[in-house]
Formats: structure tokens, sequence, C-alpha cells
């Protein structure tokens, strides 16, 4: 599909000025140029060009509010003077995987005073001795570069995405610890009802055994009686037999 009919298709019958973001990746430019978008996008900040075989940013419009610009995968090899002229408020350029192979293309960007992060990764660049100092030196405004600081951090996006996989990640162990401490609390208060249990079972058997000796003094006691009452007996018939 070609850029126009898709930047057609994108607005969805709203007017151009309704347009925030315009994602345009993949469709096909006219001639390696920019084709359809006009100066009416003037609320559009945020768009994205990627693959659509730009050469050249000459018939870029003017979008003064635009500050993210994706322009990946094409084959730019010059023109990015048009940039501060036609964006000039970019805090955000992605030229990864484009032509550009010398510093004196990107010194056309120090007028992007706004611009903080700048991508060109899988550009011939790259492959320049001590790039990544000299491109810093070139542009003192840009704070990343192929998505790191000076002292090789990582630009924020990505490390607040780090925080909350870690994050995820640190859930498990803290469940299995709660799980774990739950089995030593169960454990003990098993252990702790066992314990009673031996103990109370010992008081009975202890009272069982008083029980039983109490029982035998009093069996013995009554033989005893029951012994002498006899004895007694006899003793009072003989003294009958006499008289």
């Amino acid at each position: 599909m070609d850029m126009k009919k898709r930047i057609t298709l994108e607005l969805r019958n709203r007017s151009p000025a309704e347009i925030a973001e315009l994602v345009l990746d993949n469709s096909r430019s006219a001639d390696g140029e920019v084709d359809g978008l006009t100066d009416e996008f003037t609320e559009l900040e945020f768009l994205s060009m990627v693959n659509v075989g730009l050469t050249s940013l000459t018939k870029l419009p003017s979008l003064p509010k635009l500050r993210k610009l994706e322009l990946s995968d094409n084959n730019l090899s010059g023109s990015l003077e048009m940039l501060s002229e036609k964006c000039p408020n970019l805090t955000y350029l992605n030229l990864s995987g484009n032509k550009i192979k010398e510093l004196s293309t990107v010194e056309a960007l120090q007028h992007l005073k706004s611009l903080q992060s700048l991508d060109l990764f899988n550009c011939e660049i790259t492959s320049l001795e001590d790039y990544r100092e000299s491109v810093f030196e070139l542009l003192p405004q840009v704070t990343y570069l192929d998505g790191f600081d000076q002292e090789d951090n990582e630009a924020p996006d990505s490390e607040a995405d780090d925080e909350d996989e870690d994050g995820e990640d640190g859930a498990g162990p803290t469940g299995v610890y709660d799980d774990e401490e739950d089995e030593d609390e169960d454990g003990s208060e098993g252990g702790e009802a066992g314990l009673g249990f031996q103990v109370n079972r010992g008081n009975q058997d202890e009272d069982e055994e008083d029980y039983a000796e109490e029982e035998e003094e009093d069996l013995a006691g009554t033989q005893g009686q029951k012994r002498k009452r006899e004895a007694e007996d006899d003793g009072e018939e003989d003294d009958d037999e006499d008289e």
C-alpha cells in the first residue's frame, strides 16, 4: 500500500489536525520521498515511518509539535538538515538501519536543541573509531545514543522494564517463604498438641495406678475385717460349748 493511501486510512474520517500519533510503517513512499503528509498535521507528536523506502526528507512538511520520529530501516544517507527546519522540537530520533556513514552527516542534527535520544544502530557510522565519543562530542544535547548514555547506563524506559521484571520474579520466592513459615507454624502447633496429649495420658496412667492401689488397700482391709469377725465368731462358739 502506498503511503498516501495509508494516511487516508489512518485518518478514519478525522481531520489531520486531530491526529497526535501516526504510524505508516511498511507502506510505500513515492520515489523515496514523504508522500501525503501535509502541514495540516499541526498536532502530530509521534510519527513512525519504518521501512517505507525513504531516500530523502526534502518533502517532509512542517510538524512543529513532533517530538518522536521513527525512521529506521530506510535508505537515508543525508538531508538530515530538514529535521531541524521542519521538526525543531524533536526529543527522540531513530535512524537505525539507514545508510549513514560519516559524522558530517550527523552534524546536521546540532540544531535540534531538544534532542535527547538518538539511535544510529546498524548504520555504517557505528563502525568508526571512537564512534560514541565523537557523536556525544558533536551533539552535546544528546543524552542517550543507541539506548545508552556516556557511562553506559541504559535509557530510563528500559530500566523501568527491568525493574518490573525483577519485581515479578521476586514474587515467587516470597510466596514460597510464606508457605514454609505456615508449614513451620502448623508443625509447631502439631508438636505442642502431641506433647500435651502425652502429658495428659501420663497423668491419666498415674491416676489409674493410684486408683488401683487404693482398691487393693480397701480390698485387703475388708478381707482383714472379715477374718477378724470370723475369728471372733469361732471364739464365741467355743465358749458356748464349754458352758
